[in-house]
Protein backbone atom coordinates (compact mmCIF):
# COMPACT_ATOMS: atom_id res chain seq x y z
CA UNK A 1 0.00 0.00 0.00
CA UNK A 2 2.69 2.37 0.12
CA UNK A 3 3.20 3.16 -3.45
CA UNK A 4 -1.06 4.12 -3.14
CA UNK A 5 -1.91 7.60 -1.99
CA UNK A 6 -5.12 8.37 -0.42
CA UNK A 7 -6.79 10.91 -2.33
CA UNK A 8 -10.24 11.56 -0.52
CA UNK A 9 -10.67 14.53 -2.37
CA UNK A 10 -10.80 13.56 -5.58
CA UNK A 11 -13.04 10.43 -4.49
CA UNK A 12 -15.48 12.58 -2.90
CA UNK A 13 -15.67 15.53 -5.70
CA UNK A 14 -16.62 12.48 -8.08
CA UNK A 15 -19.14 11.29 -5.61
CA UNK A 16 -20.93 14.64 -5.91
CA UNK A 17 -20.69 15.38 -2.02
CA UNK A 18 -19.29 18.11 -0.24
CA UNK A 19 -17.50 18.28 2.75
CA UNK A 20 -20.03 19.16 5.19
CA UNK A 21 -22.58 16.29 3.65
CA UNK A 22 -19.99 13.48 3.89
CA UNK A 23 -18.60 14.49 7.56
CA UNK A 24 -22.69 14.89 8.42
CA UNK A 25 -22.86 11.42 6.82
CA UNK A 26 -20.04 10.11 8.99
CA UNK A 27 -20.93 12.09 12.10
CA UNK A 28 -17.47 14.04 11.53
CA UNK A 29 -16.62 17.17 11.79
CA UNK A 30 -15.78 19.08 8.30
CA UNK A 31 -12.25 20.00 9.71
CA UNK A 32 -11.48 16.65 10.16
CA UNK A 33 -12.49 15.31 6.22
CA UNK A 34 -10.72 19.21 5.11
CA UNK A 35 -7.27 17.89 7.31
CA UNK A 36 -7.61 13.95 5.78
CA UNK A 37 -8.12 15.80 2.36
CA UNK A 38 -5.23 18.06 2.42
CA UNK A 39 -2.59 15.86 4.54
CA UNK A 40 -3.43 12.39 2.64
CA UNK A 41 -3.33 11.01 6.30
CA UNK A 42 -5.49 8.02 6.74
CA UNK A 43 -9.16 8.03 9.28
CA UNK A 44 -9.09 6.07 11.85
CA UNK A 45 -9.88 2.32 10.73
CA UNK A 46 -13.48 2.41 11.79
CA UNK A 47 -14.16 5.59 9.78
CA UNK A 48 -13.07 3.68 6.63
CA UNK A 49 -16.08 1.64 5.78
CA UNK A 50 -18.24 3.99 6.45
CA UNK A 51 -16.49 6.44 4.55
CA UNK A 52 -16.31 4.44 1.46
CA UNK A 53 -20.19 3.32 2.03
CA UNK A 54 -21.30 7.04 1.90
CA UNK A 55 -18.79 7.50 -1.51
CA UNK A 56 -20.22 4.76 -3.03
CA UNK A 57 -16.51 3.15 -3.54
CA UNK A 58 -15.09 0.18 -2.02
CA UNK A 59 -12.29 0.32 1.15
CA UNK A 60 -9.85 -0.67 -1.17
CA UNK A 61 -10.43 1.90 -3.51
CA UNK A 62 -10.62 4.42 -0.48
CA UNK A 63 -6.81 3.83 0.21
CA UNK A 64 -5.76 4.06 -4.03
CA UNK A 65 -6.03 0.09 -5.03
CA UNK A 66 -6.91 -0.24 -8.52
CA UNK A 67 -10.79 -1.27 -8.49
CA UNK A 68 -11.79 -4.58 -7.81
CA UNK A 69 -13.47 -6.46 -10.84
CA UNK A 70 -16.32 -7.96 -9.54
CA UNK A 71 -19.82 -8.90 -11.22
CA UNK A 72 -22.43 -7.76 -9.73
CA UNK A 73 -24.82 -9.99 -8.29
CA UNK A 74 -28.63 -8.21 -8.73
CA UNK A 75 -30.45 -7.60 -5.09
CA UNK A 76 -33.68 -9.11 -3.86
CA UNK A 77 -35.18 -12.45 -4.31
CA UNK A 78 -33.15 -13.13 -7.48
CA UNK A 79 -29.88 -12.32 -5.72
CA UNK A 80 -30.91 -14.49 -2.72
CA UNK A 81 -31.46 -17.51 -5.34
CA UNK A 82 -27.73 -16.89 -6.92
CA UNK A 83 -26.65 -17.12 -3.43
CA UNK A 84 -28.57 -20.29 -2.51
CA UNK A 85 -27.74 -21.91 -6.26
CA UNK A 86 -23.69 -20.99 -5.44
CA UNK A 87 -24.63 -23.90 -1.92
CA UNK A 88 -25.54 -26.68 -4.24
CA UNK A 89 -23.04 -28.63 -5.45
CA UNK A 90 -21.62 -28.62 -8.96
CA UNK A 91 -23.51 -31.75 -10.75
CA UNK A 92 -26.74 -29.76 -9.53
CA UNK A 93 -25.35 -26.46 -10.85
CA UNK A 94 -24.76 -27.36 -13.94
CA UNK A 95 -28.42 -28.53 -14.44
CA UNK A 96 -29.76 -25.44 -13.10
CA UNK A 97 -27.66 -24.02 -15.71
CA UNK A 98 -28.89 -26.16 -18.53
CA UNK A 99 -32.18 -25.11 -17.63
CA UNK A 100 -31.77 -21.46 -17.74
CA UNK A 101 -30.09 -21.36 -20.80
CA UNK A 102 -32.56 -23.16 -22.68
CA UNK A 103 -35.30 -20.67 -21.68
CA UNK A 104 -33.24 -17.62 -22.47
CA UNK A 105 -32.36 -19.32 -26.01
CA UNK A 106 -36.29 -19.46 -26.46
CA UNK A 107 -37.16 -16.07 -24.82
CA UNK A 108 -34.35 -14.84 -27.74
CA UNK A 109 -36.29 -17.15 -30.40
CA UNK A 110 -39.56 -15.66 -29.81
CA UNK A 111 -37.80 -11.71 -29.46
CA UNK A 112 -36.37 -12.50 -33.14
Amino acid sequence: MADHVFHLRKIREASGLSIRELARQLNQQPTNISFWERTHKLPKPEVLIPMAKALGVSVEELLGEPKPRRTQTPGGRLGQTFDNLGKLPRRKQAKILDVVEALLAQEEAQAS
